[in-house]
Parts: C-alpha cells; structure tokens; sequence
C-alpha cells in the first residue's frame, strides 16, 4: 500500500535513540488512521545505529533505511530521504530524541486545512545548554531580517509540508536549517506552532561553534544571494542586489 504519510529521519551515531524513536512515531502515526512509512537516512554511522534500525524494521515494518556510504552531513541526507519519500504528506524530524512525533498531528492539520503547505515546529521552551540557547535566539533573529521566512525558529526541525514543498530544495550547507526560506522563495505559505523539546538522553550533539555561528552565517548570505538571483531569473528587471 503507497504511504500516504512519509516521515523522514537523518541519523549519524544515534545508537540508543533508535528504537524509542520508532516506537514514538509509529504510535502516533497508526492513531492517524493513514498508510505511512519511516525512514531513516543512516548517514555513515560507525556506532550500533545501524543494527537498531535492523531491529527497528522488524518490530515496525513500516520502518526502512536507506543508508549513504559515508556521513556526508545532515543537509544532504534530508534531502536523500525527502526524494525518496513517497507520501503526499512529508514529516521530518531530528534522530536524537529531543523532538516529540505526538506535535506531529497539530501540524499536519495546519497544513491539511489549506493555511499553509509548510508547517515548522517552534521549540519555546527548549532543553539545551545556556549557550546553545543564546546563539540560537541570535541566529534567528539576523536570519529572519535577512531571509524573511517569516519563522521563530529555523533550527527546530520538526516539520509537516506537502510534497510539493521539496522542488523548492537544493543541495547546499545547512540546507535543513534554511528549509523554511527556501519554501518562501519558491512561493508556498509557511507557518508554525509551538512543539515539545526533550532533553537529549544518549549520545551527543553533532554541532560544535562552528557549526553553530559562521558556518551558518555563510551559508545564510550564500543562500540570500541565491535567492535573489533565483527571483531575477523569474522576474527579469526586477533592481539592484539585495542588500543584507
């Protein structure tokens, strides 16, 4: 039977995480009453991540893997599992524990009622160190001013869209950080609503200052540029360079 709700997950040494995860998000999956899948991208994991999704797929047979070769980034195993998705609805979520699939219903209805073809989470009130927290509210402020997608919280990547929305997506750094904008740059409607984060109960981040702070701050700007260009090409004469 074709899904009709595929949720997406990029994991990379997230052994002890797996099985709970499976088990969170087919409960609240089968409540929907739907044909779904779940598939996690094992993006090159040298840990046990890869037996747990074995034994993942054996007690849910709804879950499947599709494993890369290598780690190759989070951005691009998103964007593998997004393409192979074969749902009308696409949902994604991180592979550490810290989101909740019970807020996966609240979104999908904000889309399935026509207000808008993206739904993004909003972690309010998040379970991460001082630090962490500090540089997040930062980043999205500049970003939202930069790329006005319109959103509070860009990092959170627990999400509900149509299929539709993936055309909008490209390779690029960081890509799964920049998913609202590009939506907005292709012309859907985004919007979100507040979600439950969890503290992380095994392994650890994959994202150290550098990938908190400068690299997103490139790749914001590259990403800007792109977008600009993108909107000329469609729209010729439409003025100067955008400014940031």
């Amino acid at each position: 039977m074709t899904p009709e709700l595929s949720l997406v997950i990029p994991v990379y040494n997230e052994a002890g995480n797996i099985l709970p995860l499976a088990e969170a998000s087919a409960t609240v999956l089968r409540t929907l009453g739907r044909p779904f899948e779940i598939i996690f991208v094992n993006d090159g994991s040298t840990d046990a991540t890869a037996g747990e999704i074995a034994a993942a797929q054996s007690r849910w047979p709804e879950c499947r893997e599709l494993r890369q070769p290598e780690n190759r980034g989070q951005a691009i195993a998103l964007l593998t599992g997004l393409q192979a998705a074969a749902g009308n609805f696409l949902l994604m979520m991180d592979g550490d524990g810290q989101n909740d699939p019970r807020d996966f219903p609240a979104l999908l209805e904000l889309v399935e009622s026509g207000q808008v073809d993206l739904a993004c989470g909003w972690r309010v009130n998040r379970h991460d160190t001082v630090l962490r927290r500090i540089m997040s509210r930062i980043a999205n402020v500049v970003r939202r001013a930069i790329l006005r997608d319109g959103v509070h919280d860009a990092g959170c990547q627990l999400r509900v869209m149509r299929r539709e929305v993936r055309e909008a997506f490209f390779p690029m750094e960081l890509m799964q950080s920049f998913i609202p904008a590009l939506a907005v740059g292709a012309g859907f409607r985004v919007g979100e609503r507040p979600v439950r984060h969890h503290p992380r109960a095994h392994g650890r981040s994959q994202y150290g200052l550098g990938r908190l702070w400068w690299r997103p701050a490139v790749a914001m700007l590259v990403l800007r540029w792109r977008l600009w260009m993108r909107k000329r090409d469609r729209h010729p004469g439409t003025g100067s360079s955008p400014r940031f």
